[in-house]
């Protein structure tokens, strides 16, 4: 299989089902499989109806091997809108061939391509197989920044404090 053998492209609503079968394939992977509580059904319309992210897929002769899913975010210092790649994943088969660089490439194209001036992901800290190819092509760890969540009934108590 050669680099250009790869064919990139935006994810169709006909790809909702293969896309959240990667989901749940990157889940089982980050050892996470019992937070995936969404369907198909909430997938596509985040996706298709409302487009709060876009996806990308990667194939090998017409079968997607591996996805890119991200979205903008804002930077207030920089007044400027920014990606964040929210999961990037190839089946394991197929890891280990350039197709996650090729698919991060591509994110990072339309990032440049609509004016955007950083590309931004977490990446768990025990995954150093993708913290060493993250460094390999010139990412820096955020290492100064502690990601913080608001869930469940604490995002409820917070909410019904407006």
């Amino acid at each position: 299989m050669s680099y250009n053998a790869i064919k990139i492209r935006n994810a169709t609503e006909a790809d909702t089902p293969i896309i959240f079968s990667f989901i749940k394939k990157l889940a089982t992977y980050e050892r996470m499989d019992a937070l995936v509580i969404g369907d198909e059904s909430a997938l596509h319309k985040e996706l298709f109806t409302y487009r709060h992210a876009e996806v990308i897929l990667a194939e090998l002769d017409g079968v997607a091997v591996g996805f890119a899913l991200f979205h903008a975010n804002f930077s207030t210092f920089q007044t400027r809108s920014n990606l964040y790649l929210e999961d990037l994943f190839v089946l394991e088969s197929h890891r280990q061939k350039g197709i996650g660089k090729k698919l991060l490439s591509y994110v990072a194209h339309i990032a440049v391509e609509r004016g955007c001036i950083r590309l931004d992901w977490s990446c768990l800290n025990w995954n150093q197989p993708s913290i060493d190819f993250y460094t390999s092509i010139g990412a820096q760890p955020m290492d100064e920044w502690i990601i913080f969540r608001l869930k469940d009934q604490a995002l409820l108590d917070l909410a019904s404090k407006k």
